[in-house]
């Protein structure tokens, strides 16, 4: 079981009065507080495009083993309950990104799908490309955890994966980043029914 510190619940009690996220299911909320807690921006509370159900078949993929592939080394660093998978640093990304013209995250999440399979959790905390790429790509994903930041193709990737039908997490506009990409994956390794 988690140790949480006090400072972490004394910042969740703080939360919890200032925003309502009573309406929303209980992963839902869990990955709400989470990411809002991480950012410190409750915005999200009304930009977040939450679904229990794929969130619910997420968590039980990560209970059962899933990998978890990430677009950059940040949102890795972030995931602090499991092993991850990114291969953006990898020289064959770099190889593949110069032959194609194409971003390293990009040409990494292209050399995830070969190595995965399917069932795993895609984490997209800070390129677009890597989320457009994946949308692209024949992967049948656990989640997709959708949060790239940017004014250049962010808003633009997350609203197509709200629409793809893929089970997504992600938000409305250009905010997101590797720390609220990590603290959604985090939210479902966390979660304790109850």
């Amino acid at each position: 079981m988690r140790r949480v510190h006090p400072i972490e619940a004394e910042s969740y009690r703080i939360l919890r009065e200032i925003v309502d996220l009573s309406s929303m299911g209980p992963i839902s909320r869990a990955v709400a507080e989470r990411v809002i807690h991480a950012s410190a921006d409750t915005d999200y509370a009304d930009t977040l495009f939450l679904d229990e159900t794929s969130l619910a078949v997420g968590l039980e993929a990560l209970r059962n083993g899933a990998p978890i592939v990430t677009d950059v080394g940040m949102v890795a660093a972030g995931i602090t309950a499991r092993e991850t998978f990114c291969v953006v640093s990898d020289p064959r990304s770099k190889n593949l990104s110069e032959r194609f013209g194409i971003t390293r995250s990009a040409a990494g999440f292209r050399l995830a799908a070969e190595e995965v399979g399917e069932g795993a959790v895609w984490v997209v905390g800070n390129a677009p490309t890597a989320l457009f790429g994946l949308m692209e790509m024949d992967v049948r994903p656990a989640l997709v955890v959708g949060l790239p930041v940017g004014f250049v193709g962010a808003g633009e990737s997350k609203e197509k994966l709200i629409s793809s039908g893929l089970p997504a997490v992600a938000n409305h506009g250009p905010k997101g980043g590797s720390a609220v990409a990590a603290a959604a994956v985090n939210a479902l390794l966390y979660f304790e029914e109850g």
